[in-house]
């Protein structure tokens, strides 16, 4: 049996229908319908039910997809244990957030690509929380808090922010003092609560106010337009505090520091190619730490990019 058909039932039988896996595979819908066709032809049993929602598994359809999907991870396996030097093949699909995405995670992906010019990676940059599964994702990198879920995560970082506004706003409204203050100036809100550092205990705000944005460039961009205060990572706002555009704001309240994870859909055997980037996104993050430090008289870039 063919394993390229044998996955791509695993896939449909994940991601719910067609479309989907046709997705996350790369290939055509035709395609996989052929794939599926020439596996219920082999087996002589129907495995989905098609309907104009997706497709589900039969009853036979659940037994037959722990014994495929146990094949088809044990040949990857296989697979990669032989490839030379750690070449990775096939096609890896992610999610990136927009907001920080271009800064911090396209020079990483662009590095990886150039380690392994065999594999085929497609970013995807958008600020909306993406399905892994339905929408067809090897994986996704996320800021923040995580909710619950069955996605399996990976910490591979840090990332700082300030709470930020304008001189001109600051001149019109003047400064909050305390987090409590901020119920009485007007927020450029974004997807999350605020929160903020004090005396070692976290504080949560929600801000008000009337412009709103999941985009943090948006969001950045009113704030120096003098609409009121931003809470944002500092790979939005460097270029607006480096020119005057944007002045820190409660410098005694600072803003909790931000972990990156990269998640997975659950799988007992992840995939190579995911766990190749998050040693990526490591040591990318590492350098970003400890720029000026040194192993052995080399200087920590220069080791980790060796």
């Amino acid at each position: 049996m063919n394993i390229e058909d044998l996955r791509t039932f695993v896939e449909v039988a994940d991601t719910g229908g067609v479309s989907p896996a046709a997705r996350r595979l790369g290939i055509s819908k035709s395609m996989v319908s052929r794939r599926l066709a020439r596996i219920e032809l082999e087996l002589g049993v129907q495995l989905l039910a098609r309907t104009t929602r997706g497709a589900g598994l039969t009853e036979a359809g659940v037994t037959f997809r722990e014994f495929a999907a146990k094949t088809c991870s044990e040949i990857e396996i296989a697979r990669e244990t032989i490839l030379p030097d750690g070449d990775l093949r096939g096609r890896l699909r992610v999610a990136v957030p927009l907001t920080s995405g271009p800064m911090y995670f396209a020079p990483v992906l662009a590095e990886m690509a150039s380690h392994h010019p065999q594999l085929q990676i497609h970013a995807e940059y958008s600020d909306r929380f993406v399905d892994l599964v339905a929408d067809g994702f090897d994986c996704a990198i996320r800021v923040g808090l995580l909710p619950d879920s069955n996605l399996i995560s990976r910490r591979v970082g840090e990332i700082y922010g300030k709470l930020v506004a304008s001189p001109a706003y600051i001149r019109r409204y003047g400064l909050p003092e305390t987090p409590g203050d901020i119920a009485a100036h007007q927020g450029l809100i974004g997807a999350e609560a605020w929160r903020f550092t004090e005396n070692d205990r976290i504080v949560t705000v929600q801000p008000q106010g009337r412009f709103s944005s999941d985009n943090g460039a948006a969001l950045a961009s009113a704030a120096a337009a003098g609409l009121g205060l931003a809470w944002l990572p500092d790979c939005v706002t460097h270029e607006y505090l480096a020119s005057g555009a944007l002045v820190p704001v409660m410098p005694r309240f600072p803003l909790p520091v931000g972990t990156i994870y990269v998640v997975r859909p659950s799988s007992p055997h992840p995939a190579r190619k995911v766990r190749i980037l998050c040693e990526f996104l490591i040591a990318s993050f590492e350098k970003r730490r400890h720029p000026n430090e040194s192993v052995n008289g080399v200087p920590v870039a220069n080791v980790l990019d060796a």
